[in-house]
């Protein structure tokens, strides 16, 4: 069957993030901050441009509450406060944030093994059986022209689709750190996916990240008893096992992609994102210089 157009996206942040210990101990790593708001509103923002309806975060039980505060809660107190003092404009944001669409926050399933795939998994429920959708690592940025939209693009020229992953190109010696895509550059048919391999064994220098279209399919297989690689529930073996249908695809996207998973390059996608957006960023480049 076909599926339909994607409307919903989920975003998974349900691991414990420990490369950033110890401040995500209180603060989960997709709220860690991108100059003035966190790292998966840029995601949600990537989302909303490319006309998703709805998302589902899949988060852990320490952060839902203060993912349901974030989105959520009014803040009356300061919003009064600035208005009383001329500073409303300050308070745009936020009400920014306060407008967007349905936003549905849900925990991982704990009866699910640890894996990537398992927060996927655990939004079965609030996706229909006819409905594609995608799926996102919260710690994936995509700056520029979004690659959900890319995704979509793509689902609409292959609407025989049963998943689509994102992909992009990276320098040869990097290809080590990633699932190198084997696929056909003319149909877009995905062979394969080498997960971490040497780099005179990579099938290409086209690196999967986190950025992917679904369908209902991929759940016949996010199920424990297909645990992998250190009894751990991997969405890249799910999708592995559709590749024989010939009917997924891969898609490589536009926009720059930066991973924030590891201090070093949150820091890079930081400075990235300061220096293209923040007032400031012409200060920060001269102190750059002179330090």
């Amino acid at each position: 069957m076909n599926y339909k157009r994607p409307t919903k996206a989920i975003i998974t942040d349900a691991g414990f993030a420990s490369r950033f210990l110890p401040i995500t101990k209180t603060i989960p790593k997709g709220m860690l901050p991108i100059g003035n708001r966190p790292v998966i509103q840029l995601v949600i923002e990537e989302c909303l441009s490319a006309g998703i309806k709805e998302i589902i975060l899949v988060v852990t039980p320490e952060g839902k509450a203060i993912y349901e505060d974030y989105f959520n809660n009014p803040a009356e107190k300061a919003k009064a406060q600035l208005y009383s003092q001329g500073k409303q404009d300050r308070f745009a944001s936020v009400e920014e944030v306060l407008a967007f669409p349905k936003i549905t926050i849900i925990t991982q399933d704990p009866s699910l093994p640890y894996g990537n795939g398992s927060p996927i998994a655990s939004a079965r429920g609030l996706i229909d059986k006819d409905e594609a959708f995608i799926a996102i690592y919260s710690d994936d940025v995509v700056y520029g022209p979004s690659a959900v939209n890319d995704l979509i693009d793509a689902f609409d020229k292959h609407p025989d689709a049963l998943a689509i992953i994102g992909c992009q190109l990276v320098p040869h010696e990097e290809i080590k750190k990633y699932a190198s895509v084997d696929y056909d550059e003319n149909t877009e048919i995905l062979h394969g996916l080498v997960e971490k391999p040497a780099p005179e064994d990579a099938a290409s220098d086209l690196a999967s990240y986190g950025r992917y279209l679904l369908t209902p399919e991929i759940f016949t297989h996010l199920v424990p008893e297909n645990t992998g690689k250190d009894n751990e529930l991997w969405l890249a073996e799910a999708i592995a096992k559709l590749i024989p249908t010939n009917h997924v695809y891969a898609k490589q996207t536009n926009g720059l992609w930066m991973t924030t998973g590891d201090p070093q390059n949150y820091a890079f996608a930081q400075l990235k994102y300061i220096l293209d957006n923040e007032p400031y960023a012409g200060e920060l480049r001269e102190f750059i210089n002179n330090n």
